[in-house]
């Protein structure tokens, strides 16, 4: 990808309600775009990131056997009204409408009142069960004040996941499952995540958050500093100062941290009123037993940025990064350009995804973009380099380059380490 033909371009100017600094830094990187409070449209680089998390989520639901499915996300008051959800809390955070013939309608905030609708057509026997399907699908959310970027939209990406069993006990197990599969997908997209107890509304005593702490986050949450033992601070039965009742030795911390997936055990909630049920094995009717499990990649990536970035811009973990390699030419030499074209067709063809920089521009502002972009690798071509028959090369996360042998780089970029420069 050439920087001169990408559409979406670094600025100098934040926007003016950029209160979050993933809201500043992924507009100022040329990430996303808003359109309006609460709302963004997802730049190339931006998408990239995007797509890249969304995979790391389809490939862990898909390991614990979950299928994936799209449903819509226009749906009708009746289903709702089934649930008893549609005025409450349909009214406060569902955006509804009149359509035409005095149909009313509302955007999918949420997905229960539509999937188990859905599995009532496909289960009918135990033999049927258990059974999990999941999507990856924009969700609309009437948020009384959207803020903070990406982690609290009108419009945003969610993967919901909903499970179907034939008693608790199955359910247990695959809460279980779901819970290790969400801790890999954080730590495969760079953060490091904590099981947090939280309330259970309506459906159970407890569900659980999953939680990232940093000073950026909006929510409190209390912590055991030594085995990370946690509660939401909403509905905590521990207190600050006090000992773990957990592992009995470490103290309870309060911490801020942002919430990036929650889990639920929802019971029968919505099998009875939708009468979702199977025959068992005496051939007696038993209402099916539900999950449902949340994590908006949309917000994951937010979250990413708020984590790691430093005073220059984003610093992406390799694993979902647009891109490997920022590369950039200083200087406006002929064989800098010539040796920096060659680099970056081999890098490509090599599968080493690569930004190249071929603008002219002054040295610091190539390099003053490339930090705010903040692709894990930094290559530079320039006199300087070519008269040491090599290229200047960085890590992101970095402060020390080393001096390579151009030879050598692609080596290097996918493992290997350079020589020491200057």
């Amino acid at each position: 990808m050439r920087y001169s033909e990408l559409f979406g371009k670094t600025t100098k100017t934040a926007p003016h309600d950029a209160e979050s600094t993933n809201a500043r830094l992924l507009t100022q990187a040329g990430f996303i775009d808003q359109l309006m409070a609460g709302v963004y449209t997802f730049l190339p680089l931006g998408l990239l990131v995007l797509k890249r998390i969304q995979q790391v989520v389809r490939e862990e639901m898909d390991a614990i056997g979950g299928q994936e499915i799209l449903m819509p996300a226009l749906h009708p008051k009746e289903h709702w009204n089934t649930s008893g959800r549609w005025n409450d809390p349909g009214k406060e955070v569902m955006f509804q409408f009149e359509g035409r013939g005095d149909k009313e309608f509302g955007l999918g905030w949420t997905h229960e009142e539509i999937v188990t609708p859905l599995a009532k057509r496909f289960i009918k026997s135990y033999r049927d069960l258990p059974v999990a399907v999941y999507q990856i699908q924009d969700k609309f959310r009437n948020e009384p004040r959207a803020k903070s970027g990406l982690l609290r939209g009108r419009e945003f990406s969610m993967k919901d996941l909903y499970s179907f069993h034939a008693n608790q006990e199955s359910l247990e197990n695959f809460y279980e499952e779901a819970s290790a599969a969400y801790l890999r997908i954080f730590e495969r997209c760079g953060l490091d995540a904590i099981v947090v107890e939280a309330s259970g509304g309506a459906f159970a005593k407890y569900s659980h958050e999953f939680q990232v702490l940093t000073e950026h986050g909006e929510d409190h949450i209390f912590v055991c500093e030594g085995c990370r033992y946690a509660q939401n601070k909403e509905i905590a039965e521990i207190t600050p100062g006090g000992k773990c009742p957990k592992c009995k030795k470490g103290k309870i911390e309060e911490q801020k941290a942002i919430e990036v997936g929650n889990i639920f055990k929802l019971g029968t909630r919505f099998s009875d009123p939708f009468e979702l049920s199977y025959t068992d094995e005496t051939g007696k009717k038993q209402p099916v037993v539900m999950g449902c499990y949340g994590i908006g990649p949309s917000r994951v990536l937010g979250s990413v940025v708020e984590v790691h970035h430093d005073a220059g811009g984003i610093l992406w973990p390799e694993s979902i990064a647009p891109l490997s390699v920022h590369l950039l030419t200083l200087g406006k030499e002929e064989d800098v350009r010539e040796t920096a074209e060659a680099l970056y067709l081999e890098l490509w063809e090599a599968g080493i995804e690569t930004l190249f920089d071929d603008r002219e521009l002054s040295a610091g502002g190539k390099l003053a973009d490339a930090d705010l972009i903040g692709l894990p690798h930094r290559i530079i071509v320039s006199k300087k380099t070519l008269e040491k028959k090599g290229v200047e090369w960085k890590k992101r996360s970095e402060e020390k380059a080393k001096i390579v042998k151009t030879e050598k780089i692609i080596e290097v970029i996918l493992g290997g380490e350079g020589e020491e420069g200057e």
